[in-house]
This record gives C-alpha cells, structure tokens and sequence, in this order.
C-alpha cells in the first residue's frame, strides 16, 4: 500500500485542497481561542505539527501490534504523552506564550485533526508517509492560525508579535484599532473569509447545485 502512496500529494494536499480546517473544517476551536495574537498562534501551529508528526510515526511503528478495540485508548495515550512533552518545553523556554495559550495546549488532545489522521492514515500507512502527513496536516493547520492572527493582531491592536506596526501618526490623523478583532466572534469571521477566498480561487472545491 505504502509503495503506491504519492508522497507529494501527502505532504502538499493538506495545505491546500484538502486542507483540515478550511476544507474538512475541523480544529476552529482553537482559530477562535488563540488567534487574538500572532505569537500565541504561531506556538499552538508549531506545536500541533510536532504532535501530529511524531504521533502519527509512533502510531505506524506499533499499529499491528495494537488490538482493534483498544486502539482509540492507544492513540490518546501516545498523543496526551506527546503534548506533556510540548508542554513542559514551553514552560520552560517560552513561559509567557504558554500562560497564554492555558489550557489549549492540554486541549491538542482531543484535536480531531489530531485523532483523524491516526485513525485514517498512520493506522493503515508506514512510517515515513505518516510522517509526511503529519506534517502536512500540522502545516496546513498552522498557516491558517497564522494568517488569523496576523489580521486580528494588526488589525485589533496595531501591532504583530507584540510590536507597534501601525505608525503612530497614523493614530494622531484620527484612526483606531478596531476592537472587535481581538474578540473571539471575529476569528470565526476571519476564518471565513479565508474560506471564501479559498474556494473562489479553487473552483472545484465549491458544492454543484
């Protein structure tokens, strides 16, 4: 099966056609609760790739050795290990961004990008295609985090990664940060314009009549 898996197709697709959360629409949980900043977002989009990608290689390494009726069990336990592991490197390296995410980045668990990728790809995929996938998906997780947090920080705050970008002139003339976009309702705005976008520059995504 490996032998015929197109290894350019598992790595590019999840970025764009196929992408988890603008296409397949999972993970907006977090779009709504760690894009009011870039740099939180950025975190939570590295960290997703790392758990996905090693996850997802651990779960091919031992996926004939797992019994059938445990195997959910299994993917939690390798996957909450995991993120223990992402956790405790950012307290110990980058404390402030990890106060800022909380909770969210014990919440990786119950991802369902997450979840859905080891029971539809690593259970059934060796080792190396897994871990494209896992990269892929995490990558097309992460530059959607990203691109949400870019507007909703420039645009909310006037600033990106915690520096003032919006000249101070500009301020003086008479503009204003718009507060709405650090809300969390805005993500989900944001989101889908990134939606729009998207479909409108791939046609064959959008649903026939």
């Amino acid at each position: 099966m490996a032998d015929k898996i197109n290894y350019k197709e598992v790595f590019f697709n999840p970025l764009s056609k196929n992408n988890p959360v603008i296409v397949q629409v999972l993970g907006i949980c977090s779009c709504l609760a760690v894009t009011a900043k870039l740099e939180p977002a950025l975190v939570m989009g590295l960290s997703v790739i790392a758990v996905l990608a090693f996850s997802n290689v651990i779960i091919s390494l031992i996926r004939d050795t797992i019994p059938t009726n445990i195997r959910i069990i299994v993917q939690l336990v390798v996957v909450a290990a995991l993120v223990i592991i992402v956790n405790q490197l950012l307290l110990a390296y980058a404390y402030d961004v990890s106060k800022q995410l909380s909770v969210f980045i014990g919440l990786i668990i119950t991802n369902c990008i997450l979840m859905g990728r080891l029971e539809a790809f690593a259970m059934g995929n060796k080792p190396w295609p897994s871990f494209l996938d896992g990269i892929g998906n995490g990558l097309g997780y992460a530059w959607i985090l990203v691109v949400v947090g870019f507007f909703r920080e420039l645009l909310g705050s006037g600033t990106l990664f915690g520096y003032q970008v919006v000249p101070q002139s500009w301020y003086d003339a008479g503009y204003a940060n718009n507060g709405l976009m650090i809300l969390p309702p805005m993500a989900l705005i944001v989101v889908a314009c990134v939606i729009w976008v998207h479909r409108a520059r791939n046609p064959e995504l959008q649903e026939k009549a």
